[in-house]
């Protein structure tokens, strides 16, 4: 018992002392500081020749100075462990020194990079973004004009293509907010919030993100066969481009069913950050057979993963803009799955003049609202 409170009173006097060296420090001009440990600081001793883990215990409570030393230096060896896996009996990866580096194991490594690197450059990358579509919606405000809902209407989108599309559309919302909250959260999030409400909440975002990824996958390798027919590059696309779509101008250039910018987009924003999202987030969630998980295979995956979501949600950004407020009547157009024969000819003159023709064909219902469809006999007088 007097050993005990022994140590407690050294331990209270050290925790004063540096309190009172902080507040002098605080107080006290910059080149006044003193460098070194505060006043009072005794560093913990290194173990005496032949004194036991037991020994030192009794002589110095609390302190795990030998079995992080034991770490570091047999750390990487494996142990013993009931866990399976071909990790889990080794307490920490291996040591590695970069040249110039502050770090000297690939768990440090991974931890700077992610901290450095992917947090605050993607995260940069999505308000740029954002501000970005912002400015150019109070410039130049939603492109098209409004068409009548009278005469011909077109179904733009098949019952099929647009459950494929909310779908795939809802999934990826929900990934997209629960990985910014996980990743970006304890900046904005949490100072809001307070740490319980915020741990709650990223425990279940984190759940329902790893629920939903496979829903993603599937529902992208949907939308990937179902969109790629009309998805292909052609010599009126060149056209288009050359000419910026108009998006400068006063009107858009005439088009297929998607122009070279839905098409960039299907590719690059979609298609291709698609597959390597789906594909490190199933190592993530451990779904892949034959895979050991190791720790630094888990890592170069996060890497992956961390960068194509930010730049698939970067594109899609911009997706979702021409989708929703900067483009009149495109929402209404994957809504209700068609559009009238104004909206067409503004937008996608080509791919009218085909559907017209008999080229593409068209469903013959009639449309929400009782408008005729395209293609059926004008109404006799």
């Amino acid at each position: 018992m007097h050993s005990i409170l022994r140590h407690l009173l050294a331990a209270a006097t050290l925790t004063l002392a540096a309190g009172a060296s902080l507040a002098q420090a605080t107080a006290a001009p910059a080149d006044a500081v003193p460098k070194g440990p505060p006043a009072g600081f005794v560093a913990p001793a290194d173990p005496k020749p032949g004194e036991s883990n037991a020994e030192r215990m009794r002589s110095q409570p609390g302190n795990n100075a030998p079995m992080w030393r034991a770490v570091r230096d047999s750390g990487v060896q494996p142990g013993t462990s009931n866990l399976p896996g071909a990790e889990q009996g080794v307490l920490i990866q291996p040591f590695v020194q970069y040249p110039g580096a502050r770090f000297t194991n690939a768990g440090e490594a991974w931890r700077q990079v992610r901290n450095q690197w992917l947090l605050p450059y993607g995260g940069s990358l999505l308000l740029i973004v954002v501000v970005a579509l912002g400015l150019f919606y109070w410039r130049r405000g939603p492109l098209g004009h409004d068409h009548a809902d009278a005469g011909l209407v077109i179904e733009r989108f098949t019952p099929l293509e647009r459950a494929a599309h909310w779908t795939n559309a809802i999934a990826f919302v929900t990934l997209a907010i629960s990985g910014i909250v996980m990743a970006f959260g304890k900046f904005f999030l949490l100072p809001v919030i307070g740490s319980s409400l915020f741990g709650w909440l990223t425990y279940a975002l984190k759940t329902a993100h790893n629920f939903v990824g496979p829903l993603f996958a599937v529902s992208l390798v949907i939308v990937l066969v179902t969109f790629v027919k009309d998805n292909i590059a052609t010599v009126w696309d060149f056209k288009w481009l050359v000419r910026g779509g108009g998006l400068f101008g006063k009107e858009e250039i005439p088009s297929h069913r998607f122009n070279p910018a839905e098409k960039g987009m299907f590719w690059w924003g979609i298609c291709v950050p698609g597959i390597f999202v789906v594909g490190s987030g199933l190592v993530l969630d451990k779904l892949l057979p034959g895979l050991d998980y190791l720790r630094g295979d888990m890592q170069v995956a996060h890497m992956i993963h961390a960068v194509a979501s930010i730049l698939m949600m970067t594109f899609l950004l911009g997706h979702i803009y021409m989708g929703t407020i900067g483009t009149r009547g495109a929402y209404k157009a994957m809504r209700t799955g068609y559009v009238n024969e104004g909206w067409a000819r503004e937008h996608h003159a080509l791919w009218l003049d085909d559907v017209k023709a008999g080229k593409i064909p068209v469903q013959r219902s009639t449309p929400p609202g009782g408008s005729r469809p395209v293609g059926d006999a004008a109404p006799q007088a």
